[in-house]
């Protein structure tokens, strides 16, 4: 079953960086990434659909910022149709920030819930895009350069996120809502080219990652 989007449907895109993808320099306020190619595509497949697009991900944010805007940012929008993407920064705050620390899994699912359950009493249709990271190669400068990620800290965090993976696996079950398996998808992508033709830092997408990403999000919408 897809998501059928009306004419005239609200649709929001939220979560982190991978979502913001800069839209306060975009003029349509979609930024540079999937949303964009997103709406873009819909846009020429369905002219006979007109939708509002709108992109409220923030870069940095985690599930307990979210929720500290979840009402103003999300809810207050109305939308037809929710995707979120969060969760790489629940995995690294730890590794990023003097002041983090590693989020339980049990913490990040209960925030996590707490954004769903006003959209699902709504009626709202959800689409919850899995966090993910290649395994790329080398080291890079993350957190403004304030951290060096090599192959040990990836591996740290990659026994960090694979349980806040399967929470979003499970939420989506319980909620009813559509799952796009990205974590899964750039693993199989990556086997075939190599991790960064998808991401260069391993977290954020390349053009070809934000296209991938917007052609696996197509599919789950009719």
């Amino acid at each position: 079953m897809t998501i059928t989007v009306r004419p005239g449907s609200t649709v929001m895109f939220t979560g982190d960086s991978i979502t913001d993808c800069q839209r306060l320099e975009s003029e349509d306020g979609l930024g540079f990434g999937y949303p964009l190619r997103v709406a873009g595509e819909w846009g020429f497949r369905h002219p006979d659909r007109p939708v509002t697009w709108l992109n409220s991900g923030i870069a940095g944010h985690k599930v307990r910022d979210l929720e500290a805007r979840w009402q103003r940012d999300v809810l207050d929008a109305r939308p037809d149709v929710v995707s979120i993407l969060v969760g790489v920064n629940d995995m690294g705050w730890h590794t990023l920030d003097p002041e983090g620390y590693v989020i339980p899994v049990e913490e990040f699912t209960a925030g996590y819930d707490r954004l769903l359950a006003p959209l699902a009493e709504a009626g709202t249709e959800l689409i919850l895009i899995e966090p993910f990271l290649l395994p790329i190669h080398g080291v890079v400068e993350a957190g403004a350069g304030t951290a060096r990620i090599g192959v040990e800290e990836r591996k740290e965090w990659r026994a960090d996120l694979d349980p806040k993976i399967q929470a979003v696996r499970e939420l989506a079950d319980t909620y009813g809502a559509h799952l796009l398996p990205a974590d899964h998808m750039f693993a199989e992508l990556a086997a075939t080219t190599g991790p960064e033709h998808w991401a260069e830092d391993g977290v954020h997408p390349t053009p070809a990652g934000h296209a991938a990403l917007a052609a696996a999000w197509l599919r789950l919408v009719g």
